[in-house]
């Protein structure tokens, strides 16, 4: 039997096979299948050793994300330290992205926590990190002035391991950096992390329960989170939208404001990341953010504040109704920020490859593949996303244009913004158009560009 964090013996089943996930090398049990590339959905968990390909690209997006607060200073001033928090790190994966892939001259101000209390699992973070450090070595201590000596702590090139309940982990100290990534529903954790945070800090929430969000299961959707919805081309901006509502309205009971910084549906997941202030005044304004969705016949949707009974029965909420990402922020998370931060260099693979990664020129394309999606057409959609903005599935707009089959969609970003106005794909599996065009004015620009039109 292993032993606990604090102990040396290798967890069972150790060192399994090698993947590579951005610039880091991850331990995989050795019955969990090799992942290919680019996955969708959720994958069949295989037991707390278990790592979901399918959220690499939010992991991704997790380490530019953290990069630019520490590149940018929007987050701490004067060059000040971040505590970071990674509440249920299973087997480290994000952790370690976050020490390997940002860059040296930003590492020694972030102070990372991985928490777990799966042993197993955490076991199996902290040898993965024992056997791969970091490229570079961290140069600061643990914070023995907030945790003290613990025998469920152990620091290790730079990642201080803890062994408690996400929720007690989360309220021990003030963090200006918490990532909350349960399996299923993050309601549980919510308010702990909100009072775990300090008075300015990111809050970054995955939630995989998306038959709640979403309204497919409305019994568990009213239960969750005191909300209904339709299931249409709309459900899963309604998912990202109920879940920042939640994160709103708990926030706005603690005196806490939120500002997001970017929301997406992910194939199987909603994600979130969210910048929290305190603010009284603020936070008593949470309701201005907050209304319905409600379906009409002239126009796919309009938010209301406040629906009549006739329009709840056409209309999905209550949801967050304000601006969904934040532009500078979001308009920064580009290809080539991806590319710079997460792929290895070509004498990196070799040197991984004489450890023992099995990684082909293949793999090499593929992973390249994935990076470049997990930020694809998110800066191009960052100032719309801001802002007030129309939302359409292409699929739909034949049947209101009255045409008989849909333009391509960047046929149609070209004609809207040649005639003046906005216009994005948003990232999603569905064929979603952002734009601040008129809805008559985009019906015009579907029959000029029809498959249809002469």
């Amino acid at each position: 039997m292993a032993e606990g964090i604090s102990g040396n013996s290798h967890p069972d089943g150790w060192p399994g096979q090698l993947w590579l996930e951005g610039r880091t090398v991850v331990h995989l049990l050795d019955e969990q299948q090799r992942p290919t590339h680019m996955p969708r959905g959720p994958a069949k968990r295989t037991g707390p050793g278990f790592l979901n390909p399918a959220m690499a690209p939010a992991r991704t997006r997790s380490v530019l994300l953290l990069n630019d607060a520490l590149e940018h200073d929007w987050l701490v001033n004067d060059n000040k330290s971040i505590r970071v928090l990674d509440a249920l790190c299973a087997t480290g994966v994000r952790i370690r992205r976050w020490r390997n892939e940002i860059p040296i001259l930003s590492q020694n101000r972030l102070r990372i926590t991985a928490n777990d209390l799966d042993d197993f699992a955490l076991n199996w973070a902290r040898h993965s990190h024992s056997a791969h450090p970091p490229h570079q070595p961290i140069k600061h201590e643990p914070e023995d002035d907030r945790y003290g000596k613990t025998s469920n702590q152990i620091f290790e090139n730079g990642l201080d391991f803890r062994q408690m309940d996400a929720r007690i982990a989360m309220l021990e100290t003030g963090y200006q950096w918490i990532d909350l990534d349960p399996f299923g529903s993050p309601v549980q954790f919510l308010d702990a992390a909100l009072q775990g945070l300090s008075r300015t800090g990111v809050l970054e929430i995955t939630a995989t329960d998306t038959a709640a969000l979403t309204g497919s299961s409305a019994s568990s959707q009213a239960r969750r989170y005191g909300a209904k919805g339709i299931v249409d081309v709309y459900a899963h901006d309604d998912a990202v939208r109920l879940l920042l509502a939640t994160v709103a309205t708990s926030a706005a009971r603690l005196d806490k404001t939120v500002i997001p910084l970017l929301a997406l549906f992910d194939g199987h997941h909603v994600r979130v990341s969210c910048l929290i202030k305190t603010s009284r005044e603020k936070a008593s304004k949470v309701g201005e953010n907050i209304g319905w969705r409600i379906r009409e016949d002239d126009v796919p949707y309009r938010f209301v504040q406040h629906p009549t009974p006739e329009q709840v029965k056409r209309g999905s909420g209550p949801l967050w109704t304000g601006p969904l990402w934040s532009k500078e922020i979001a308009g920064r998370m580009t290809v080539e920020k991806a590319l710079e931060l997460c792929q290895p260099s070509s004498a990196e693979l070799e040197s991984l490859r004489q450890s023992g990664l099995e990684w082909s020129d293949d793999d090499v394309e593929y992973s390249s593949r994935e990076l470049k999606r997990s930020v694809r057409y998110i800066s191009d959609a960052a100032d719309l996303m801001s802002r007030e903005h129309l939302l359409l599935n292409l699929d739909a707009l034949p049947k209101w244009a009255g045409v008989g089959g849909a333009p391509k969609l960047e046929k149609l970003i070209t004609s809207l913004v040649g005639g003046g106005h906005a216009a994005a794909r948003l990232p999603d599996i569905e064929p979603l158009l952002v734009t601040d065009a008129p809805f008559e004015t985009v019906l015009e620009h579907v029959r000029n560009n029809s498959t249809s039109a002469k």
